[in-house]
């Protein structure tokens, strides 16, 4: 007995549908429907740097209400001291680009765990948002880490 295929009703199109091309329905997440989806190293980077963007953003509303922060994996060229960028601003188009590669493998962290990866990557957004205004990267938040002394 041969079989004959199965057509859905209506018109489907190639993209949307919630079908795949063997007509299976589309899997679910790895993680199941309970948990919460993984999230990759560089979904972490993003996240770090979009919150740290916010802060400052948040600080200096004046200074830095028209600059964009920008991620990339690696700079296109060695840098002026003749080694890898972690960072580039460029004050005349009030950008900030932040290389992932370079700041997450090069980093010589004493203790590899989440919160000094996330430290980081923090600290390299206040030192190139603080090369961008001309400002030691401890004046951007002084009252954040007033606990430190």
């Amino acid at each position: 007995m041969a079989r004959t295929p199965r057509r859905s009703g209506g018109t489907a199109s190639s993209r949307g549908t919630s079908r795949d091309r063997h007509g299976r329905a589309i899997r679910s997440a790895v993680t199941g429907p309970r948990l919460p989806l993984l999230s990759t190293r560089a979904d972490l980077f993003e996240s770090t740097v979009i919150q740290a963007a916010e802060y400052l953003k948040d600080m200096w509303p004046d200074e830095l209400s028209d600059v964009t922060f920008e991620i990339a994996g690696l700079p296109s060229e060695v840098g002026a001291s003749g080694g890898v960028d972690r960072w580039l601003t460029i004050g005349a188009e009030r950008r900030v680009i932040l290389f992932r590669l370079p700041i997450e493998r090069m980093a010589k962290l004493h203790r590899a765990d989440d919160l000094h990866r996330r430290m980081l990557v923090e600290s390299c957004v206040f030192r190139a948002v603080a090369e961008l205004l001309g400002k030691d990267p401890w004046d951007l938040a002084p009252d954040r880490f007033r606990h430190l002394h």
